[in-house]
């Protein structure tokens, strides 16, 4: 049974939106949390939008009390937008099928949409798999692929680090309406971004609550993280071509210059030293990566003390730098099939009904 607080006539109505695509192992877990929501079930709707799943998430689904919508698979924003459109609420919510939330979670979301100005409410994302090292290892990482903060901040002029995650926000539905939704343009990363800018340039306030949090399966194989990361970087490139005005798309083009420029240096510093047969192109850019690495090593020498883990210590880095490797590659390959035409077909691929 969804909700069993005490109806107040203050309470706003809302709806969740949760996009899915082929979830039947997790599914099941979001929705029992969603069930167990502190907040009057009249004023409560859950809508679960399936991208053409083939492995049971639909059958799961129907056991619930909830609305089930199928969509094409057409990327996450499409399924977002679909489940705008059959919602009711006054605030709509985003999670994923990869999530667990609390029982005060939509409680926690309605109360800072007590301000008329609020147009957006973000929240923190936790590891579920507190065992695992690569789960763990995204929970502390000081590249945070989500934010994190430890106040209450409200603003209409996000810092870059801590734009929220797409599976754990929530609007009113009259800011949505004001942005036109989703900008289906925009897959495979940053797609969740956009919209939070626009609203923060359109005055309405943006408020980060560390009490708005969901529990969240991070990536538990290497090749899943990787992939994960290339992935952002190929939604960062679309953001370059069809959002080039925004600070998320002048941020990212500077982020792609910058390392695109630093791997071909170091490719050329490494071929100059092979072909004149001399050590000191190679010493230098040796000298100049092990710099770099010591640098952020330090960040995590206070972890692997807490942690008593000198794995982290070492690995960590190498971790953060991998990534930022297939960031930069899944930027540039995507601005390459963008200028060859192939984006549009890549994008049929790329709705997996999660943002990590």
């Amino acid at each position: 049974m969804i909700g069993m607080a005490e109806s107040s006539a203050d309470d706003p109505s809302i709806s969740i939106i949760v996009p899915v695509k082929n979830m039947a192992g997790t599914i099941r877990d979001l929705l029992d949390s969603l069930m167990n929501l502190d907040y009057d079930r009249e004023k409560l709707e859950i809508i679960v939008v399936d991208g053409n799943s083939t492995d049971g998430t639909r059958e799961i689904v129907e056991e619930y009390p909830v609305v089930l919508v199928e969509e094409e698979g057409r990327g996450l924003n499409a399924a977002r937008n679909t489940g705008i459109r059959w919602s009711t609420g006054e605030i709509v919510a985003f999670t994923d099928g990869d999530c667990v939330v609390p029982p005060d979670w939509a409680r926690s979301i309605a109360k800072n949409f007590s301000d008329p100005s609020v147009g957006f409410v973000g929240g923190l994302v936790e590891g579920y798999n507190k065992d695992d090292f690569l789960s763990t290892y995204m929970d502390e990482t000081f590249f945070q692929a989500k934010p994190g903060f430890r106040w209450r901040k409200e603003t209409t002029d996000l810092a870059l680090l801590q734009f929220p995650a797409g599976c754990n926000m929530a609007f009113s539905r009259h800011a949505l309406e004001k942005i036109n939704f989703f900008d289906e343009r925009i897959y495979y990363g940053f797609d969740d971004l956009d919209p939070v800018e626009q609203l923060g340039s359109r005055g309405f306030r943006i408020v980060l609550d560390p009490e708005v949090f969901v529990w969240h399966r991070h990536r538990t194989s290497l090749r899943g993280l990787l992939k994960q990361h290339f992935n952002y970087g190929r939604g960062g490139a679309l953001l370059i071509v069809y959002k080039r005005a925004s600070r998320l798309a002048r941020w990212f083009t500077t982020y792609l210059f910058s390392t695109t420029f630093a791997i071909s240096l170091t490719v050329l510093m490494v071929a100059t030293g092979i072909i004149l047969n001399h050590p000191l192109p190679i010493q230098f850019i040796s000298g100049t990566g092990l710099a770099a690495f010591m640098l952020v090593m330090a960040f995590y020498v206070r972890t692997a003390v807490r942690t008593r883990s000198l794995r982290k210590l070492i690995l960590y880095p190498m971790l953060d730098f991998t990534r930022g490797l297939f960031f930069t590659l899944g930027g540039l390959t995507q601005l390459f099939r963008t200028i060859i035409g192939e984006g549009s077909r890549a994008q049929k691929e790329s709705f997996k009904g999660d943002e990590g």
